[in-house]
């Protein structure tokens, strides 16, 4: 009999799977990322327990295209400076990509807020520019020119801080207590420079951001980096304290309790 491709994989298939996966080669991206301060009580108000405010209400947006060989990427990540037990990192509001493939780990593993969009990312000699976009509305602009060359930074750890969970079937809540995803990344850049510009929000019902204002642009660059990633557990949350917040994952609350039309199936 022919393979039935839905069927089981062998050990041996899974297991070298796991093994390819290990052994990824760095991958490189470009990048322009924009860090702000803005309104703490808006920064205080996205986030849901126990996350807290650091002492720098801070907005990071950062806009990167990815050359993988015969498939390029897009991938943003609009986040606010938060702390959790003593660990200061960020908490991504929306993370735009451009293909689905993009969204399944992220999404189904660590818990990632991804969402297809349009990521763009352009230089034309000084000139710089990028865009995260969705539904038509580019929600995120970037401009500038670069205006000189930074040091590059010393390998670093970063935290970004995700809630992973699966809404209940009868839409009541969730399925089973949330938990609180530490996800912490080894970055190392080799290409950094100063842009000078600014920042613009614009008004979207999708990806309301520009609730979270530009008060004071700290910096903007546009880089070349590659990191790579590993999630943890920490703790499980309260539901009845995460629900509130659970709209930020979605377009429309409402389709979490979406389901195939009566008769269809």
């Amino acid at each position: 009999m022919a393979r039935v491709r839905y069927g089981a994989r062998t050990e041996a298939e899974i297991a070298a799977a796991r093994t390819a996966n290990s052994r990824l080669p760095d991958i490189w991206s470009t990048g322009v990322v924009a860090v702000w301060e803005s309104d703490p009580d808006a920064v205080a108000a996205v986030l849901p327990p126990p996350l807290k405010p650091t002492a720098r209400p801070l907005v990071r947006v950062n806009i990167s295209k990815v050359d993988l060989p015969g498939y390029p990427l897009g991938a943003g990540s609009f986040a606010v400076a938060a702390a959790h037990d003593g660990v200061e990192g960020l908490y991504p509001l929306v993370m735009p990509m451009t293909h689905e493939r993009a969204l399944t780990g992220g999404r189904e593993v660590f818990g990632e807020p991804k969402k297809l969009g349009e990521v763009t990312v352009e230089r034309d000699g000084l000139v710089v520019r990028a865009v995260l976009a969705r539904h038509g509305i580019a929600f995120v602009e970037v401009r500038g020119a670069v205006s000189g060359d930074l040091p590059l930074p010393e390998p670093a750890r970063k935290t970004d801080f995700y809630f992973k969970f699966l809404p209940a079937v009868d839409g009541s809540g969730f399925d089973l207590d949330p938990v609180l995803v530490h996800c912490v990344r080894n970055e190392k850049v080799r290409r950094l420079e100063r842009v000078t510009g600014d920042v613009v929000l614009r008004e979207s019902m999708y990806d309301p951001v520009a609730d979270l204002p530009v008060r004071r642009l700290v910096e903007i660059t546009i880089g070349e980096k590659t990191t790579d990633q590993q999630g943890r557990v920490v703790e499980r949350v309260s539901g009845q304290a995460l629900l509130p917040y659970v709209h930020q994952r979605y377009d429309d609350p409402r389709q979490i309790l979406d389901g195939p039309p009566e008769g269809s199936l």
